[in-house]
């Protein structure tokens, strides 16, 4: 469609301070009716503070903006909505104990509510967009990518003229992320605009009509090219070469094909014991709904097997019931030979199984700490003496920690919230994969949110974990992560094992067959 040459939004030197930390500094883009714009760049660039001052959730200290030809001066998220500007934020803003109407309601009507006619409506526009959602649903009840997607439907119910989206597909799958692109695409051919954050750069070259890349909070590069220019974008934005990154990362980003990274060591004479047995694992709901069937599965010391599986086929459960926080059914889980079947999280992580959580905001982190007592919380008590903490050895041990793991922050003893969400991540991975004698990791969506950089870095740690002997279970909506990382694969459908490969990308056809259902 023909676009204006007038930009519906426009930003002008704005900057944003948070103490002593500069998080957007001079920022300045147009953007225009009709478009997909996104933003690009490492964690902690400033994207989501970026995001959070066109919604109004921070109020720029220096700069102006201008939305529709107009000052625009929003003193809250509410000012945005009137405005007619949504967002997705990187984490989630549903009531929990609500049901899925309810979230999408909430804060549009008052008075006598036709409760009937919201669900026609929302039926309508997940039908319309290929988002299956199941209105009466509560949203404790969902998996992590489908309550993205009611996020998703939320904003878009409001029709708004200005879709702001910080990393949406981070939780999604490969079908989910390819309609959300063309949600995308569909909203700004009706006239309205985009405001995409992503790090993945198949969907930059899918989805962008043009890109904005920060670094430290500026503006470093743009293109109206994007497609055509992804090499130079990735180095503006990490200020290196994307080609001296890890194939791992590479692969997951949609640079390059996919290409394994590790291999197995050859088998000896002398068989292995394995590292981890589980037997029979079976979880079932609090409605009495079986999420995982009868999972068995052995995994050997240094070797790393990937589940697949579309979300919410008991890939949450599995994790959950691994790590102590839900208790099985049925069925025995062995660490070499110690059952931890029915550990506690506490007691699990004494026994030297360190857990990276889907969700690090409800069980890997405590927000109002600091960043140092996150790094070290399942072992603050190395810390402490006569009942003390002993503040400056755990800040100076965190610091250390922060550096090895490249976690950015203004120092250790800030709150954990201030950091961004991939920094929180790579703190989270910090503290479980340094956990003494860890014999054993459990790594759920352990790149989620992060920048190519990054997602190199983690499978490096996770590497070298392997190598001192550690085995590893990793869980990820990302196919070509667990095809580039993983030794095998085994694939999730209904809670059950549909089957199992070697993680090779001459698999794929299979893998992608197995998740849709179909036995091997």
């Amino acid at each position: 469609m023909q676009r204006t040459t007038e930009p519906l939004l426009a930003l002008q030197g704005v900057t944003k301070r948070f103490g002593s930390l500069v998080a957007v500094s001079e920022a300045s883009l147009d953007i225009m009716p009709g478009e997909v714009h996104c933003i690009l760049g490492e964690n902690g660039a400033g994207k989501s503070t970026l995001c959070n001052l066109i919604f109004g959730v921070h109020v720029p200290d220096k700069g102006e903006m201008r939305f529709r030809g107009e000052i625009y001066r929003p003193t809250g998220p509410s000012d945005a909505l009137v405005s007619g500007i949504a967002m997705v934020h990187q984490h989630f803003s549903l009531v929990h104990d609500m049901t899925v109407v309810d979230n999408v309601i909430l804060g549009q009507q008052r008075g006598l509510v036709n409760t009937r006619a919201w669900v026609r409506r929302l039926e309508r526009l997940a039908n319309d967009y290929g988002f299956a959602l199941d209105p009466y649903a509560k949203i404790d009840d969902l998996s992590v990518g489908e309550r993205e997607r009611v996020e998703i439907i939320k904003c878009l119910i409001r029709e708004p003229r200005l879709f702001v989206l910080d990393e949406p597909t981070a939780v999604l799958l490969p079908d989910e992320i390819a309609a959300l692109l063309d949600i995308c695409r569909r909203v700004a051919n009706g006239g309205a605009a985009v405001v995409l954050v992503t790090h993945k750069l198949a969907e930059i070259k899918k989805a962008a009509d043009r890109v904005t890349v920060l670094r430290g909070g500026r503006v470093v590069a743009r293109s109206a090219r994007p497609a055509e220019e992804i090499d130079a974008l990735v180095r503006a934005m990490i200020q290196g070469d994307v080609k001296s990154l890890d194939k791992s990362a590479a692969s997951t980003l949609g640079v390059g094909e996919p290409e394994r990274v590790r291999t197995t060591a050859a088998p000896s004479e002398t068989p292995t014991p394995e590292a981890v047995q589980i037997d029979g694992l079976t979880v079932i709901d609090n409605q009495g709904v079986t999420r995982l069937d009868h999972f068995t599965l052995a995994i050997g010391p240094g070797e790393i097997v990937g589940v697949a599986g579309v979300e919410g086929n008991g890939q949450s459960e599995l994790a959950a019931a691994l790590s102590g926080m839900v208790e099985p059914a049925s069925g025995r889980v062995f660490l070499g030979d110690t059952e931890t079947t029915h550990l506690s999280p506490r007691q699990i992580t004494a026994a030297g199984i360190g857990v990276v959580p889907e969700d690090r905001h409800a069980v890997g982190c405590v927000v109002e700490m600091s960043v140092a007592e996150n790094i070290f919380l399942n072992r603050l008590d190395a810390f402490t003496r006569f009942g003390f903490l002993r503040r400056k050895e755990l800040i100076e041990a965190a610091g250390d920690l922060m550096k090895r793991f490249d976690v950015r922050a203004a120092a250790p003893e800030i709150a954990f919230s201030a950091l961004s969400g991939g920094n929180q991540q790579k703190a989270v991975l910090a503290r479980e994969i340094t956990l003494p004698k860890l014999a054993f990791l459990i790594a759920a969506q352990p790149t989620r949110g992060l920048d190519v950089g990054a997602v190199a870095a983690v499978y490096g740690h996770i590497r070298a974990a392997c190598e001192r002997g550690a085995a590893v279970l990793l869980i990820s909506s990302e196919l070509d992560e667990l095809i580039a990382v993983a030794d095998r694969i085994v694939v999730l459908y209904r809670g059950r094992i549909m089957g199992n490969c070697a993680a090779d990308p001459s698999e794929r056809e299979s893998i992608g067959a197995m998740m849709a259902g179909q036995a091997r």
